[in-house]
């Protein structure tokens, strides 16, 4: 495992990949269930440049899709939320109960969807912040609100074609 670091509108993202090439993790600084980055190898900067390409055109060119290799390490039941969080649109969101209908669980599953979520090792490539609570209000997440919104924020921008604003 290797890693590198990339600066981003909402700070440093670390980009965690396998040997073979896959992104494992994709981290913000001071993120929650980040693991120590003693876990993630030696760092170079070189690795993973589709990725950092790809992140690139989505803060800044408008990509809303990604299509990089990814090492997804987690329970069966986390793996099914992970994949199914890429199914939620670009610049759109759905609730926990939302997602865990559309997955044939039980709209009392969205508290699991929501701890399985809250695990997603790679974020923003994996839009964990598209989830919503009930109300359509933001609720938890690993970078923090104010990074959720601003994420929100770009895609709904994006979406209708104007330019970004950074919180």
């Amino acid at each position: 495992m290797t890693y590198a670091v990339i600066d981003s509108p909402l700070g440093p993202l670390t980009l965690v990949g396998t040997d073979a090439g896959e992104l494992a993790g994709l981290y913000m600084d001071q993120q929650l269930y980040r693991p120590e980055d003693d876990r993630f190898g030696d760092r170079d900067d070189s690795t993973l440049p589709a990725v950092a390409e790809q992140l690139d055109e989505y803060f800044h060119h408008g990509r809303t899709k990604f299509d990089v290799p990814m090492h997804l390490v987690g329970t069966p039941f986390q793996r099914q939320i992970w994949v199914a969080l890429q199914d939620i649109p670009y610049g759109e969101t759905t609730t926990y109960g939302g997602l865990a209908t559309a997955l044939g669980l039980k709209p009392q599953s969205a508290r699991a969807v929501g701890l399985a979520n809250g695990k997603n090792p790679i974020s923003i490539i994996i839009p964990c912040h598209r989830l919503v609570g009930s109300t359509g209000k933001l609720t938890g997440y690993g970078g923090g609100l104010p990074r959720k919104q601003a994420l929100l924020d770009h895609e709904r921008t994006c979406r209708h074609a104007q330019p970004a604003r950074w919180a």
